[in-house]
């Protein structure tokens, strides 16, 4: 934030100096793991939003996840941020892993849903999430929100995370890795469908891919952390040699930025992502989401920021 602060004060004093020599707003988009959907999607975002916002340069940049790029909202290192809404409801409200520090974050839009994958392979044994018990599995890289959700996921299903596993705590891609070399034998990851390192996995010689499903363990994780998830599906060949649905929790993707981020700044942001929609869906089909009917309280569940409230209300929505 002090770099788009600084950004817009460079840029208001430059106002008088020809076009040529004005110096640019600066956005950093803090994004995710390169194997998974954040990543492509911020920059894709960053892409866009420098060629369609006059005087705004954005870059995207490769995190761990949410938890991550939520304590960078709080830090200042990124401006922008794509969170899954628990970690976001976690931030704002500073508990869990923001115990004692609350992040000043707001809502720009509701983006897709966050489906949970449990992923292991054919012929291990792993047929239900308690078939974990003693198994060596990767919940997802140190603040991510994959983390966050697999530890919930875990104990709504009667598991301790911290006992009932042997935890390995890897990216996506280095989980995919691990476990086509037989070193773990399942892992976690929530993302967008499909995710490329998935896709990988599944399209692999000799592998057969197999999604643990998990639906019934909504009702538990809503009764413990608010209501949050939802039962879904990832849809039958999303993935290579997926034969059915796969019965799923879901949580929504949202984009985020600091209360301090200047309305203007705010508004242009959200208005170029519905305006340039298409552009985002050639980026990753995940950006079909991005729809009017998505963008309320309930899915993103911390409040929106008045920039994107302004755009929203001259859409008639009536968001707060």
């Amino acid at each position: 934030m002090r770099k788009l602060l600084i950004g817009l004060l460079a840029a208001c004093a430059a106002a008088a100096l020809p076009a040529s020599a004005q110096q640019k707003i600066t956005l950093s988009i803090a994004t995710g793991p390169t194997g998974g959907v954040y990543y492509p999607m911020g920059g894709g975002m960053a892409n866009i939003l420098t060629k369609s916002v006059p005087g705004l340069s954005a870059t995207a940049e490769a995190t761990a996840g949410s938890v991550a790029n939520l304590e960078f909202i709080l830090t200042g290192k990124a401006d922008v941020a794509l969170s899954m809404a628990d970690a976001s409801w976690d931030a704002f409200k500073g508990q869990e892993r923001f115990q004692g520090k609350a992040v000043p974050v707001r809502g720009l839009m509701v983006l897709y849903p966050n489906r949970f994958h449990i992923v292991t392979l054919e012929g291990i044994g792993i047929n239900k999430i308690a078939d974990l018990k003693g198994r060596r599995v990767s919940t997802g890289p140190p603040r991510s929100g994959t983390e966050v959700k697999t530890n919930r996921v875990l104990e709504a299903a009667g598991l301790n995370p911290e006992k009932d596993i042997v935890r390995e705590r890897l990216t996506v891609q280095e989980s995919v890795n691990a476990l086509k070399d037989r070193k773990i034998d399942a892992f976690f990851w929530s993302g967008g469908v499909p995710t490329a390192s998935v896709t990988d996995l599944g399209a692999t010689p000799g592998v057969k891919m197999k999604l643990i499903e998990h639906d019934d363990v909504v009702e538990a994780l809503n009764k413990k952390f608010g209501p949050l998830y939802v039962k879904d599906v990832i849809p039958a060949k999303t993935y290579p040699g997926q034969a059915a649905d796969a019965r799923i929790s879901t949580i929504w993707n949202v984009l985020v930025t600091s209360a301090n981020t200047p309305d203007e700044v705010a508004y242009n942001i959200v208005k170029t992502m519905f305006e340039k929609r298409e552009d985002m869906i050639r980026v990753h089909a995940e950006a079909q989401n991005f729809d009017l009917k998505y963008q309320t309280n309930a899915a993103m569940v911390i409040p929106f920021h008045p920039g994107a409230i302004k755009y929203f209300r001259e859409r008639g929505l009536n968001v707060k």
